[in-house]
């Protein structure tokens, strides 16, 4: 199977890697040392959280903090700096474990690059305006067995306005009853379905997620995770307006059950 970008070659890509250890008491030894170390003395799986990040220095920060607030101990977070022009690698530097920088933007390169240079089985994909709770990651690791491929956790708008939280819950209620097997924030894949899946398709910049997780169901069922709550910026239905962002997604979901979405963008909203 022809993979798509999880497998090109690097040194193509990456400008710069840096080995961040986060300061906290367990940074005594690098993140793939450590890596190894917990898989051999422990049956919990080790997490690798990767955040791609294009101009994101607003809010990277908060998000690299609760990281570090996270209660489980077998993780490793990656920070993927795409194409910025601000100070998002400055802000990611000492608050991560691994800091790549490259120099093209996009979300999808940036995600299967942070993957190739992961140490854990389970991939969680995080964006870079969403928080995660403190217990999230060991939630994670309970729940997201080997039957799943692929998932999501159930989200939280960002502003809590009632209009957006009536959004957001029937969002979670498409992913609850599978309806639509998608994301808001947060995806979930174990690092070998991933890579068997081909990755992400670097030419989508629209509902790539729903793709990979679609590719990804040939090895495993869908897992929503209610347990635990990610809670996500609203900052595109901010500045782009609530009908006209909710419009936009109707017509993509609706577009991409029949037609091929390579080539459409989303707006670039910071």
């Amino acid at each position: 199977m022809k993979r798509r970008g999880t497998l090109r070659d690097l040194k193509t890509e990456v400008d710069r890697r840096e080995f961040a250890p986060r300061a906290r008491a367990r940074k005594a030894v690098g993140a793939y040392a450590r890596s190894q170390s917990l898989r051999r003395r422990s049956k919990q799986p080790f997490i690798s959280v990767i955040v791609p990040a294009h101009n994101e220095e607003g809010y990277l920060h908060q998000t690299l903090r609760a990281l570090e607030s996270q209660r489980y101990p077998h993780y490793e977070v990656i920070v993927v700096a795409n194409d910025c022009s601000d100070d998002t690698a400055a802000v990611a530097r000492n608050h991560c474990d691994r800091l790549i920088v490259i120099s093209r933007k996009g979300i999808s390169l940036a995600r299967n690059i942070g993957a190739r240079l992961a140490c854990g089985e389970i991939l969680l994909f995080l964006d870079a305006d969403t928080l995660l709770e403190s217990n999230a990651l060991m939630i994670v690791a309970r729940d997201f067995t080997r039957e799943y491929s692929a998932g999501t956790l159930k989200a939280r708008p960002d502003p809590a306005r009632w209009f957006y939280c009536l959004l957001y819950f029937f969002k979670n209620l498409m992913h609850w009853s599978r309806i639509h097997k998608g994301s808001v924030g947060v995806i979930l894949c174990w690092k070998d379905y991933f890579e068997a899946a081909g990755g992400f398709d670097e030419r989508l910049h629209v509902m790539e997620n729903s793709a990979l997780i679609k590719n990804a169901q040939r090895f495993g069922n869908y897992c929503f995770i209610r347990q635990t709550v990610a809670t996500t910026s609203m900052r595109r239905y901010e500045k782009r307006g609530f009908y006209r962002t909710v419009a936009l997604w109707i017509k993509l979901w609706l577009h991409s059950l029949a037609n091929d979405l390579h080539g459409r963008q989303y707006e670039t909203v910071r």
